[in-house]
């Protein structure tokens, strides 16, 4: 400070003929001696040297380095438009206007340093971490404002261990416990350099290892911890610090301190007996037997001298005061007269103040009182057996709010190896698992749980499974949809097999019987049986028989549309041939009634009249159903999470079941017909194998109703084929099968006097 005021006193182009001054007290790191040396140097001297052009007053201070000694002298100073200007407070409660409207500072914000330290932790995946922060304004603010930035990125912080350098022992023991029983491998300490050192050393007794340290700007660059002996534990370390900058002509300035150029400086005697080793003493000074040092000669210099304190390339905190002071002095130069300055003027000046100084860099204060943000990112790195301040990137924020964050990382040295640390309470969960929250754990713990059937995780660490489309269903890693199994009656399968073999032979054995009939039709049982209507009866059974095959095969409109109406006209053909057989039989034999003559009026024509409008009647249905709402090939999802059902919908179950109750009521009519006649008198009574064959065509389709209604997916369609194929098999073996053994095997009953041979022996 002393520097800079003099080098603009020197300097015509700043405040020309116009000398700044200054007075220096100490508040030994203390908010209460803070208070007390602000008011002093606010206050106006009670005696005033008249000799002087212009009285003596306080146009501005410099101070505080801490956080809670500025805010002291800030809330105090404030209400009386004294500027203050810190070089090293950072909490972002000072960027407060209303509480702190004379308030400025040349180093950035804790609220740009949070940003900094969270981008650090999003950059390197770290989850779960540790903080330490001193119980004062400083560690408050500062992790306050840091854990509101990392909750938006899902970090969790595991504990907040509270230190300061008046705890005692055992509180600092308790916060090393908390270390040591905790998770986290990567701890950030929001902590000024003296209230860390305790814990340091602590931590460095116990041989805590394996942490990676997080360091905010208040201690990462101090030289006190940066020896071999700390880097043990703490190598590696890594933290932001405002940016370093050379100023050249300050060593000269140093260099030049001398007590006997001027023994009433400030400091200087102090500082001389500390560098040199020997206590200076003027010409008017007595030699004092109980002093510690022995008395200097006069020829001592520390112009040689290689004291880090001599270092003047990498100055950080020691720029920031330079460009406060230089602040002020382009503040107070604005106002351009020599007279007692009113304070408000000063502060409305500083707020004002932008200029470019002799090193390039800009400075100016924004609405809040705080400069742009720039940091480097400094890593603690063992070189020649010295703790060396490595900067390896930068960390700068724009007036909207974004930042850009470079760093180095290939260059960094870390304390836990060359790989990058990693710090989770939980693993990233892998695809094919969703995040579960523990209960009463941040929400960064958790269990992964493996995704529910049917849903899928393509990405790690989901918190949600995200369910399949209705056609796929999950994997065995649940990582991927695959499409559902499709599934119908096909012909390859054993089920598809039997039902096209019993098919064919069903259909083979009724055109043998058909061939049967046509090759013997001139034979008494042929005759008996009419064979007109026997050779339609068998023509609809072959039919009957071919209609399973198209229950076979993926479901098409056509297909649909075939199965259900060829089921049904077919039926429809068959009871309709049955009932006219029937009416044949009951009227043939009433007609040996005398006077009865119903059997002269049902000849051939109207047998025909019977079939073709029966069946007729279920043409007209299947057509309106066709028309009006038809058959269709659907998938159902319903029977199976895995499979796809492929089936035909009826698109109409009042026409289905008005199919099914149509060829009902022949069966019903025709099976009461039947029963009537069962005690014909004749060998070959016609009558009763209608009547077995319609009760077991009956019983089949009454049994039918609720196993389609129960059976699930393609076992409904093998359902509705067993009835077909049972119902035909029925009528053919009732009906046919007696005749043909008589036919084929017993011939010599193919006779007129056998098939009427009840009657023959009646008459004898």
């Amino acid at each position: 400070m002393i520097f800079a005021i003099e080098e603009i006193n020197n300097n015509p182009a700043v405040l020309p003929n116009i000398s700044i001054g200054y007075k220096i007290l100490s508040s030994c790191s203390s908010p209460t001696n803070a208070v007390r040396a602000a008011l002093t140097l606010a206050s106006r001297p009670e005696e005033i040297d008249l000799t002087s052009s212009c009285p003596p007053a306080i146009s501005a201070l410099i101070a505080e380095s801490g956080s809670s000694q500025s805010i002291a002298v800030a809330g105090t100073l404030g209400p009386f438009q004294v500027p203050i200007v810190s070089y090293f407070s950072t909490c972002a409660c000072l960027s407060d206007r209303a509480k702190y409207p004379s308030f400025f500072r040349t180093i950035p914000s804790d609220y740009f340093q949070a940003k900094a330290l969270a981008a650090l932790v999003k950059r390197f995946g770290w989850q779960w971490i540790g903080a330490i922060q001193s119980d004062n304004d400083y560690g408050r603010n500062g992790i306050l404002a840091f854990t509101k930035e990392v909750k938006k990125l899902g970090v969790c912080v595991a504990f907040v261990g509270k230190i300061l350098r008046t705890y005692s022992k055992e509180k600092i023991l308790d916060v090393v416990e908390m270390i040591k029983k905790s998770t986290v491998r990567v701890i950030l300490a929001f902590v000024p350099e003296g209230d860390f050192y305790p814990l340091m050393k602590e931590v460095v007794k116990q041989n805590i290892t394996g942490i990676q340290w997080i360091g905010s700007e208040a201690w990462i660059t101090a030289p006190r911890p940066s020896t071999p002996e700390m880097y043990q534990t703490f190598g590696g370390a890594l933290g932001f610090v405002v940016q370093k900058m050379a100023i050249p002509n300050l060593k000269p300035f140093l260099t030049g301190i001398s007590p006997y150029t001027d023994p009433n400086a400030a400091f200087v005697r102090d500082f001389w007996e500390f560098m040199v080793g020997c206590r200076p003493v003027s010409h008017e000074e007595q030699t004092s037997t109980g002093a510690t040092n022995e008395i200097c000669t006069g020829n001592e210099t520390i112009m040689n001298f290689q004291d880090a304190f001599y270092n003047v390339m990498d100055l950080r905190v020691s720029y920031n005061v330079f460009k406060g002071v230089y602040a002020i002095a382009h503040a107070l130069h604005q106002l351009l007269f020599c007279q007692p300055v009113g304070e408000k003027m000063v502060t409305d000046q500083l707020q004002r103040v932008n200029f470019r100084d002799q090193f390039g860099h800009d400075v100016f204060f924004d609405v809040n009182g705080d400069p742009p943000a720039s940091y480097d990112i400094i890593n603690w790195q063992l070189i020649d057996g010295q703790v060396q301040h490595v900067t390896l990137g930068h960390f700068a924020s724009d007036v909207n709010g974004s930042y850009s964050l470079s760093i180095q990382e290939e260059e960094i040295v870390w304390r836990t190896g060359t790989m990058v640390p990693t710090s989770v309470c939980s693993n990233v969960c892998p695809v094919g698992t969703r995040k579960a929250q523990m209960k009463g754990k941040p929400t960064c713990c958790f269990d992964c749980i493996t995704c529910a059937d049917g849903t899928i995780a393509k990405s790690t660490g989901s918190v949600d499974c995200t369910p399949c489309p209705q056609e796929y269903w999950s994997n065995e890693s649940k990582d991927k949809c695959i499409p559902k199994m499709i599934e119908f009656l096909t012909y390859h399968e054993p089920m598809g097999i039997v039902i096209t073999i019993v098919s064919l032979l069903g259909a083979s054995l009724t055109l043998a019987t058909m061939m049967v009939f046509l090759h013997y039709r001139e034979t008494p049982v042929i005759k008996a049986s009419n064979s007109e209507l026997s050779c339609f009866l068998l023509f609809s059974l072959f039919l009957c028989f071919l209609c399973p095959l198209t229950f076979l095969g993926r479901p098409t409109v056509w297909t649909c549309m075939l199965r259900h109406t060829a089921f049904g006209v077919t039926f429809a053909l068959c009871i309709s041939c049955v009932l006219g057989k029937t009416i044949v039989v009951v009227t043939a034999f009433k007609a040996t009634i005398p006077g009865n003559k119903v059997a002269g009026k049902f000849g051939p024509a109207q047998q025909r009249i019977i079939v073709c409008f029966c069946t007729l009647i279920q043409i007209v249905i299947c057509v309106l159903w066709l028309t009006l709402k038809p058959p269709f090939p659907d998938m159902v999802f319903k029977y199976s999470n895995k499979k796809i059902i492929l089936e035909c919908n009826t698109g109409s179950e009042a026409a289905f079941y008005a199919v099914l109750g149509y060829i009902g009521i022949l069966a019903i009519i025709c099976l009461i017909l039947a029963f009537l006649g069962r005690k014909l008198p004749d060998n070959f009574n016609e009558a009763k194998f209608i009547t077995f064959s319609m009760l077991i065509f009956c019983a089949v389709w009454i049994t039918f109703i609720p196993a389609y209604v129960s059976s699930p997916g393609k076992f409904t369609v093998a359902v509705e084929i067993f009835a077909i194929l049972s119902s035909a098999f029925g009528l053919l073996l009732s009906i046919f099968a007696l005749k043909c053994f008589i036919i084929l095997i017993k011939p010599e009953k193919n006779t007129k006097k056998h098939v009427m041979g009840k009657t023959v022996n009646k008459k004898i």
